[in-house]
């Protein structure tokens, strides 16, 4: 490995280790619900994509090679012309493009698609509900629960909100 490599490998991991930009994560929470409406994706399913995948860190980088908020892997990011993955407009358009197709291929089950977007679509594809790779069952699960606590959260909120009186 080159030395230039390794630097730029360092430098990648450091900005994971940041603390969340609150400007960043403003900017990210735009995007995000405006290309969930657009592309017709449940926000909080984004929402906890992100959460899940990079913990709102607009360049996170992984160990397998994926970079930015929503951890596009440099395929994935080709085929969506995401050409800057730490740029919060592009990834954030990008992985929700991802997360509609994949929601599209599996007939509308988050559950297969949030699989998908961890293992690749491939591999839920080829086995569904059938793969029961430890890991991936956690992965779904933790989005699932992630989902419902927005949820739950979101109905809290309307329900404590004081009503207006004439």
């Amino acid at each position: 490995m080159k030395w230039g490599v390794v630097l730029f490998f360092l430098v990648s991991v450091s900005a994971c280790w940041s603390k969340t930009d609150p400007d960043s994560r403003q900017e990210a929470e735009y995007y995000v619900a405006a290309y969930a409406q657009h592309y017709h994706v449940p926000v909080e399913f984004v929402r906890a994509v992100i959460e899940q995948e990079s913990g709102w860190q607009r360049c996170a980088v992984s160990p397998k090679g994926a970079v930015g908020l929503m951890q596009l892997m440099p395929g994935t990011a080709a085929r969506l012309n995401v050409r800057n993955r730490c740029d919060i407009n592009q990834n954030v358009s990008g992985g929700v493009r991802y997360l509609a197709w994949l929601i599209n291929k599996f007939h509308g089950d988050l559950r297969l698609a949030a699989a998908a977007y961890y293992v690749g679509e491939r591999v839920i594809a080829a086995h569904g509900l059938q793969y029961a790779n430890p890991d991936v069952v956690t992965y779904v699960a933790s989005i699932r629960e992630r989902v419902e606590r927005q949820k739950r959260f979101r109905s809290a909120s309307v329900r404590r909100t004081p009503r207006r009186t004439r």
